[in-house]
Parts: structure tokens; C-alpha cells; sequence
């Protein structure tokens, strides 16, 4: 990440304009998101390289979801220079892409823009002298086009289920392969439990590093997908019946080169830091659930009975609460924790600075009550053994979330009052577009028994 006043972004602004020079690179993406997490693009003829890379340039956010209202619909996009890299699949025309920070004409930051968001709360963890690591693992599905269906299952395959000669196993090598040439270290790929489904997870990196890759995964995942005349979906919960597509996502905290979330002296090997940050985001979860889990589909997910979270607990292990702690065999550099409710479907740069934020709320807060862990399996307690334990749920629905949502002035505070209320009426507008349908479900089921 190199933000515009960086003193090293000259420099690399330099390499840039001269790779699209000596490798003639005809033209170039310039993209940012939405803010629901959504790729928007847009090219520049690469003549125009020396201005793009010192002034920006110049667009219309009107039309884009979270970037205001018309009368201020003039934005700038000026390019990270360390995000630049040439799209491997464009082999005969050579295209390159860019990530961009969003500003307003009068040179500030535009405070919508959703890698800006995650900018500010890594820039507040910074001046506390810490660095925050997170990996997530993104589940997706990968469908046919089917003559009877819009979409149709390309395997019926299960976990960990391998083929030397299957398309999907081809398909995920040369996701692989794009991903070596865009930057990304792929650390695994698999096929997931479902039929269809598949996952792949890329090295930890910070917060906006991290984001920026997913959104570039993401890319070439899809990208893969069609060319082999198929569709890879993030959605969460595509086909009933079957678990669904999460987005995990292993987080540590680090200060002065050391990871603080170990601690030799502790039975678990894991430190008070660490308990903290698990308890700070226990203690915002249901509020930022919205952002994590941002889709009315979303919830669809969030039920018992597919390994997917659904009870605000932790626990080492254990898959069933919402954070767990895996075992990192006492390495320090190791130690994290896993949150499980996100989704694949969510914007990256959101879900991952109210994840540093509420961890780091717990960490800097003096009064914290820790949440204690628990190793049974949360889906066979009892109503009572719940209210016992002190556990509650996550939201079940897109619109419960978003009430516990717009009642946390700590969400405001991360996403600064424009952007909470954009992001706020954005998810709104998506629960009554779904909220008013009718289902072939509800068609079948009731019309002749009501």
C-alpha cells in the first residue's frame, strides 16, 4: 500500500511509466469498490500514463452505490502504484490493472471510499504501535451452464476429493498460476464439502494488502471460471441442503517485529492481548455482523448444522463458535484466531476494518470483561445452557443485523457518519428488494394448503 504522500510513491510511479512503456501496454484498469464490495473499473489509454500517475483521474460517482448524492458526484481516483500488475490472461493485447484511492476534487480524502475506511482504522492501530495480520479462506462455488436450470452443478464431488484429469482440478491450477503472476502466494487450494464448491486460502498479509488481494482473487477466480464457459459465485448460500460459502479469516496482532498474540507463559500459549481483541469483537459482533454477513442471502448461511457459526462464543479447536483458536503447536509467530461468520460475498476493506476495530477496542479498553472460552459443541445447548453460559446469537436475519448495526455509535465511529449512513440505507434498500419477493419455495408450499 502507498498512499498519496508517501514519500516512496514517486519512485515506484516511475517504474510504473516505464513498464507500460518498455512491455506496450495499450491500456490500463483503474479500479476501487463499491461499497458493497462490488469491482468497478475503468480504463485510460496508456498514453495519458504520466498524468494518470501525478494528478489521478477524474470520474462521476453518482451512479456508484455509497459514493453520495449527484450534486457531489465528482471524485478522483488516484492510483496505489504498488498495486500495479499486468493481467496474465490478456497475453495478446497486454492490459494492466490499479487499484485507486478515492479523493474529492479539492484534494481530501473521500470518506466513503471503503479502502479508505480500513486506511484510517490501520493508520489509528499504528499510532498505538501495532500491525495488524489477517488471511482469509474464500469458499466459492464454481456452476455450470445447465439447458434446464440458470445454473447447474459442475461436480459432485466432496472435501478434499482429487482428480488429476477434472476440469475444476485444472481450473484451480491455473487460478493458481494467475495469482503467482498478480503477487498473491497461494498457500492451498481444495475442493470444499459441498458438491461444486471449492476454497483457496493466500499467505497473511496487513489489513489492505489483504483486502486488495481478495478483490484481485476474487477477479481472477471468476475470470477462470468463464473461460472455461462456467460461472464461480461468491454468494453465500447458493442451493439449500448443502453447507454454504464462508469467508474465515485468521487474524494477529503485532508489535516492534513480534506477534503479541503468544504468550509462552500462558497454558495455551496464547496472551491477555489476545483475549482482549477475542472479547472485543464478541462484544461488537452482532453489530458488525451487518458488515460481515452484508447480504440478505447471508443468513441463509448463518444456521446449525453446516459448520457455520452461529452462537457469539470462543473456543479453542472447536469449530462451532463464532471464534475459535486454532492450534498454532506453540510456534509465536503462529498464534491467531479464526472469526468464521464473514462471507466471501462482503466487501474486504469494510469487513476488515471493523474486525481490527472492535479487536483493538478490546485491546485498549482498561475495564474489558473477558469472555471466557468454551470446548463443548455449542449447537447441542439448550436454550437454557445458553442463557447459563451467557451466549447469545448472532442476528437471523440482514435486517436484525442492520438494527444492531445502526444503534452502535461504535460503527459510526469506525465508517464516519456519511459512509454508516450510505452503507446503512444501501443494505436496507437490498433486504426490501428481497423482503418483497415471492418464492417458488413459498408457491409450492402454500398455495394449495392455505
Amino acid at each position: 500500500m502507498i498512499e498519496k504522500n508517501d514519500p516512496k510513491r514517486k519512485e515506484l510511479c516511475e517504474k510504473v511509466i516505464e513498464t507500460v512503456k518498455e512491455q506496450d501496454i495499450k491500456f490500463i484498469y483503474l479500479q476501487f469498490t463499491d461499497i458493497h464490495g462490488i469491482i468497478k473499473s475503468f480504463e485510460i489509454n496508456s498514453k495519458r500514463i504520466e498524468d494518470f500517475m501525478q494528478d489521478g483521474e477524474n470520474f462521476d460517482g453518482s451512479s456508484i452505490t455509497g459514493y453520495g448524492a449527484i450534486e457531489e458526484s465528482d471524485k478522483v481516483a488516484i492510483p496505489d502504484p504498488s498495486t500495479f500488475y499486468l493481467l496474465p490472461w490478456r497475453t495478446k493485447n497486454k492490459v494492466a490493472r490499479i487499484i485507486c484511492d478515492i479523493y474529492k476534487p479539492d484534494g481530501d480524502r473521500y470518506e466513503g471510499d471503503p479502502r479508505g475506511i480500513l486506511q484510517k482504522v490501520v493508520d489509528k492501530a499504528k499510532k498505538h504501535g501495532y500491525t495488524y495480520y489477517c488471511a482469509p479462506e474464500l469458499e466459492f462455488f464454481v456452476l455450470s451452464k445447465d439447458t434446464q436450470e440458470a445454473f447447474g452443478l459442475s461436480d459432485m464431488r466432496g472435501y478434499f476429493d482429487y482428480d488429476p484429469y477434472d476440469i475444476n482440478e485444472m481450473m484451480r491450477y491455473r487460478i493458481a498460476e494467475y495469482c503467482d503472476a498478480m503477487g498473491i502466494e497461494i498457500e492451498a487450494l481444495h475442493h470444499e464439502v459441498a458438491v461444486s464448491q471449492h476454497e483457496v486460502d493466500f499467505r497473511y498479509d496487513k489489513a489492505v494488502e489483504s483486502a486488495d488481494n481478495t478483490i484481485t482473487l476474487k477477479a481472477i477466480i471468476k475470470t477462470v471460471a468463464a473461460q472455461n464457459d462456467m460461472t464461480a459465485t461468491f454468494m453465500p448460500k447458493p442451493f439449500p441442503g448443502i453447507n454454504g460459502s464462508g469467508m474465515h479469516v485468521h487474524q494477529s496482532l503485532w508489535q516492534d517485529g513480534k506477534n503479541i498474540f503468544y504468550d509462552e507463559s500462558d497454558p495455551d500459549y496464547i496472551s491477555l492481548t489476545m483475549k482482549k481483541w477475542i472479547s472485543g469483537q464478541l462484544r461488537h459482533a452482532r453489530a458488525m455482523c451487518a458488515v460481515l454477513s452484508s447480504w440478505p442471502n447471508s443468513y441463509k448461511r448463518l444456521v446449525p448444522g453446516y459448520e457455520a457459526p452461529v452462537y457469539v462464543a470462543w473456543g479453542f479447536r472447536n469449530r462451532s463458535p463464532l471464534i475459535r483458536v486454532p492450534d498454532f503447536h506453540g510456534k509465536p509467530s503462529a498464534a491467531r484466531n479464526e472469526i468464521r461468520c464473514p462471507d466471501p460475498a462482503g466487501n474486504p476493506y469494510l469487513q476488515f476494518a471493523v474486525l481490527l476495530a472492535t479487536g483493538l477496542d478490546g485491546v485498549l479498553a482498561n475495564d474489558i470483561d473477558l469472555y471466557e472460552p468454551t470446548d463443548q459443541n455449542v449447537y447441542h445447548f439448550s436454550t437454557k445452557d445458553l442463557e447459563k453460559a451467557g451466549i447469545i446469537s448472532l442476528p437471523g436475519s440482514l435486517r436484525e443485523a442492520l438494527t444492531e448495526f445502526r444503534n452502535s455509535e461504535f460503527m459510526k465511529e469506525v465508517f464516519d457518519e456519511e459512509p454508516f449512513k450510505n452503507f446503512y440505507y444501501a443494505k436496507l434498500e437490498e433486504y426490501d428488494a428481497y423482503r418483497i419477493n415471492v418464492s417458488q419455495w413459498e408457491r409450492d408450499r402454500y398455495i394449495t394448503r392455505l
